[in-house]
C-alpha cells in the first residue's frame, strides 16, 4: 500500500514497517538494525542514570531532613542504590522481553508473506539481558553521585548543599548527553531535566520535613 504526497515524495506503508524508506527519485534507505540495537541500550543507559541519580538524591534529601546523622543519610542512599538498580534491571529486562515477543510475531508474520521473495536473514531483536544490564549500571552510576558526594562530609548543611549541587551538575551533564542521542535542543534538554531533578529533590525533602517534624 502506498500514497503520494504533494512533493511527489513515494511512502511506503510496509516499507516503513520492515525498516525501509522510499527516498525521492527511487533511492532506498534501510534504517540500520545496529542503530536500533544501540539506540535501545544506549536509552535503558541514559533513562538508569538519570532515575538513579534523581531518585537516590531526593531519598537522602528526604532522609537528611528528618535526620543529621551523616551515616544513616549515606546508607539510605545505598539501600536506595541496590533497590533501585534491582528494580530497573528486572523492569527493562520485562519489557523488553515483552517487546520481543511482539516483534517476534510480527517477523514471522512478514516471514511467510515475503519468503518467496527475500534471501535475507532474520532481524536483529533488541535485547533484554543487554537493556537490563545497562540500566542496573546506569542506575548505579548515578546513584553513586549524591552518595560519594555526601560520604565524607560531617557538617549537615554543607552536606545537604553538595549533594544537591553534585546532583544538579550531574543532571546537567546527563541532560546534554540524552539530548546529543536523541538529537534534541541541548539547552532545553538539560533545563528540564535539571527542573525534574530539583522538583524532585525538594518534594522530597518538604514532605519528610513535614512529616519528620510532626512525627517528633
Amino acid at each position: 500500500m502506498a500514497s503520494v504526497d504533494g512533493s511527489g515524495i513515494k511512502l511506503s506503508v510496509e516499507g516503513l514497517e520492515e525498516g525501509v524508506v522510499v527516498a525521492p527519485a527511487g533511492a532506498v534507505v534501510e534504517v540500520g538494525d545496529d542503530c536500533s540495537q544501540r539506540a535501545q541500550w544506549l536509552r535503558a543507559a541514559v533513562l538508569g542514570a538519570n532515575d538513579g541519580l534523581v531518585s537516590t538524591a531526593s531519598l537522602m534529601m528526604g532522609v537528611g531532613a528528618v535526620k543529621n546523622d551523616a551515616k544513616a543519610m549515606v546508607l539510605s542512599g545505598f539501600a536506595g542504590l541496590v533497590a533501585g538498580a534491582c528494580s530497573m534491571a528486572i523492569g527493562e529486562f520485562v519489557s523488553v522481553y515483552s517487546q520481543v515477543d511482539i516483534e517476534v510475531a510480527a517477523q514471522r508474520r512478514r516471514e511467510r508473506k515475503q519468503r518467496a521473495e527475500s534471501e535475507e536473514g532474520p532481524e536483529r531483536l533488541p535485547s533484554p539481558l543487554q537493556a537490563a544490564a545497562a540500566s542496573a549500571m546506569a542506575f548505579a552510576v548515578g546513584a553513586l553521585v549524591p552518595l560519594l558526594a555526601a560520604g565524607f562530609i560531617g557538617s549537615y548543611r554543607v552536606r545537604l548543599g553538595v549533594v544537591a549541587a553534585a546532583a544538579s551538575a550531574a543532571l546537567v551533564a546527563f541532560g546534554c548527553v540524552g539530548a546529543l542521542l536523541g538529537k534534541a535542543p541541548v539547552a532545553r534538554s538539560c533545563a528540564r531535566v535539571v527542573a525534574g531533578g530539583w522538583a524532585a529533590m525538594a518534594v522530597t525533602f518538604g514532605l519528610m520535613k513535614l512529616v519528620g517534624a510532626k512525627a517528633l
